[in-house]
């Protein structure tokens, strides 16, 4: 099986996703490549390839629906609720249709209708999926999960702690910037999901929001 983590970013800075990619092992995860600033069709064609060679799994960090009449979901508001217990800001969660976040949520919808797609010939799995609130929720220094977006050493903090959960081989993952290690953490998390270990779940509700949200 390979697990699949893609920190999206909106439409128009496509240069600021990453994707990385791990073959699971059971008890642990092995790192083997990423693909930074994935534009759509990049995104579609890695996915496929590895699709056609094994059970996948992808946790996308993104919204992949939104809520009729705008604002949260349910999902969202109870993650609010969750993550600032854990120490984390509010903001960390943005509703769907935000003005911040609606183009990414535009974007997520797309990318995951291109991916799920592939389903009909192949093992594909999706989740959305929280990086931040994967690994605060679980211990990783709240500080460093608050900071890595532009602190670089709180990124080599957080990639410590992934280590330490079983991401093996991330010493690979050079010049890393912040979005790759939520990549990282979307893996982590949609890899959790996929064991039943999810600390947080909202579970899909077809068809306004077909997939399941965990952290």
């Amino acid at each position: 099986m390979k697990i699949v983590g893609i920190d999206l970013s909106g439409p128009s800075n496509t240069q600021e996703t990453s994707l990385v990619y791990f073959a699971d092992y059971g008890d642990h995860l092995l790192f083997l490549d990423n693909l930074s600033g994935a534009n759509d069709r990049q995104i579609f064609d890695l996915v496929s390839q590895l699709a056609a060679e094994d059970e996948l799994v992808l946790g996308l960090d993104a919204p992949l629906s939104y809520n009729i009449g705008g604002g949260d979901r349910l999902a969202d508001s109870d993650l609010r609720q969750t993550i600032v217990k854990a120490g984390l800001r509010s903001g960390s969660v943005m509703p769907p249709t935000m003005t911040r976040m609606v183009y990414l949520t535009l974007r997520g919808i797309a990318v995951a209708r291109s991916l799920e797609s592939l389903s009909a010939d192949h093992s594909v799995h999706l989740v959305e999926v929280h990086p931040g609130a994967a690994m605060a929720l679980r211990g990783a220094p709240v500080e460093a999960v608050r900071t890595f977006k532009y602190d670089f050493a709180a990124r080599e903090q957080l990639l410590t702690w992934l280590t330490g959960q079983n991401l093996e081989n991330l010493t690979a993952l050079t010049d890393y910037t912040d979005h790759d290690i939520a990549a990282c953490a979307a893996a982590f998390a949609a890899w959790k999901w996929r064991r039943g270990e999810s600390y947080w779940i909202e579970p899909a509700t077809p068809p306004h929001h077909p997939y399941d949200f965990a952290c």
